[in-house]
């Protein structure tokens, strides 16, 4: 099932959460000098729009289509065709935690990975994971109802991104296609193809932007000390019924304008600050204007397991199923503690690239996973030593940094 939007000229980690819920108390500015930046081709009203809406705006060709995973989640997927496309390689790009297919298309054309990519004649489909706000559906469940949110992304491995896959291949025609993820994006493809393992004979090659996998070494200290109660938090929130985490909400585009405003060439306000505690500190590459846009798509929604399935990993310092508790996991897994994922199962060719100043996919969690990939090509760390979670998607030169060489890294692959 699709929508078509025809031409027209009229979206980490948990990084973002948290700022959200701090962004009434940042209310004043702080001032240092930043270095002039390249200016992205958008305006702060692009938070308020679809992405339907915001790629016609630009003037590409988009469709909406939906499709239903085997345990009844309803998917949105958006695909994104420059006007001279012809039939090229497929390419899946999947967002992370709290995020959405808005993540690859904010910084607008000539910058955004998903239009460089269509510029470059790839055939672009956007993921959106179960529980954001373009996938808040199910064929029996009402989003109202908790049980629907009873997932993490764990499932969005083992559900989504194939049912995603084979949706793709089977509307285009191809066999295989290459997968790009962020943060999460990159945990639930490892997810299937260490439990789906049938799956890596339909990749190209995954590219891996800030792979979120080992997690011992997450530097944030404020995600640190949230670490601790976030299990915490599941039991409460499951008793009260409250299985979703932040949805997406249209006044936080204007909340963002209000008290996180671009107000100088040499202002970076206290909302980017915080965003520099959570995901690392790299005033250089942030342009305040983005704010505003980044608030109007993010959080786009998810499940609060999906948070607690991640501050387990920090805690365990393993890459391993949900623990349901003791009890539960005897019944579902055979023994206390939940099983580790089997990396060596993913047998299709990797490229990662890292932040070397990435609070939340370290370094050295990044060079721990780098060690358990049998099929991996190279492991790169971005040019910029300050680059961090959050640069992956808005910073000013990610372009240059980054997308620039994942298009060549994708190209190599298909020689």
């Amino acid at each position: 099932m699709k929508q078509i939007f025809p031409n027209g000229r009229n979206c980490s980690l948990s990084v973002r959460w948290f700022v959200l819920v701090l962004l009434a108390v940042c209310t004043h500015s702080t001032v240092f000098a930043r270095s002039a930046k390249p200016g992205f081709q958008v305006d702060s009203e692009d938070g308020r729009l679809s992405v339907p809406e915001l790629v016609s705006k630009y003037g590409y060709h988009v469709e909406e289509h939906s499709l239903m995973t085997d345990d009844g989640y309803r998917l949105t997927v958006h695909r994104v065709q420059s006007a001279g496309y012809k039939n090229g390689t497929v390419v899946l790009l999947m967002h992370g935690l709290l995020c959405s297919s808005a993540d690859w298309l904010m910084i607008g054309p000539g910058n955004a990975l998903a239009y460089l990519l269509a510029d470059q004649g790839y055939d672009v489909w956007l993921g959106n994971a179960r529980g954001n706000r373009y996938s808040r559906d199910h064929a029996s469940i009402n989003p109202n109802d908790n049980s629907f949110w009873k997932f993490s992304w764990h499932e969005i491995g083992r559900f989504d991104i194939p049912a995603t896959i084979d949706y793709i291949l089977d509307n285009t025609g191809h066999r295989r296609l290459q997968y790009v993820g962020h943060s999460q994006g990159t945990t639930a493809f490892f997810v299937m193809a260490s439990t789906r393992p049938e799956y890596n004979d339909k990749i190209i090659q995954m590219t891996a932007l800030a792979p979120a996998v080992f997690m011992g070494h997450m530097k944030s200290p404020l995600l640190r000390f949230m670490t601790k109660f976030l299990k915490t938090i599941d039991i409460l929130l499951t008793m009260f019924g409250v299985g979703e985490f932040m949805p997406n909400k249209p006044i936080l585009h204007d909340i963002a304008k209000h008290i996180c405003p671009p107000d100088s060439a040499v202002h970076i306000n206290m909302c980017a600050h915080l965003l520099f505690l959570l995901a690392g500190y790299n005033p250089s590459q942030m342009d305040p204007s983005m704010l505003p846009i980044l608030f109007g798509h993010t959080p786009a929604g998810s499940a609060t397991r999906q948070l607690v399935h991640y501050a387990q990993e920090v805690l365990s310092n393993r890459f391993e199923m949900y623990d349901y508790g003791k009890l539960k996991n005897v019944l579902i897994y055979g023994s206390d503690t939940p099983p580790e994922y089997d990396l060596s199962l993913v047998t299709a060719p990797v490229m990662m690239y890292y932040g070397l100043n990435d609070f939340l996919a370290t370094p050295e969690d990044v060079n721990r996973l780098a060690k358990k990939l049998p099929n991996l090509r190279k492991s790169i760390p971005v040019d910029d030593v300050l680059f961090n979670h959050l640069d992956f998607l808005i910073a000013n030169e990610v372009r240059h940094l980054l997308y620039e060489p994942v298009i060549e890294g994708m190209a190599s692959a298909e020689e």
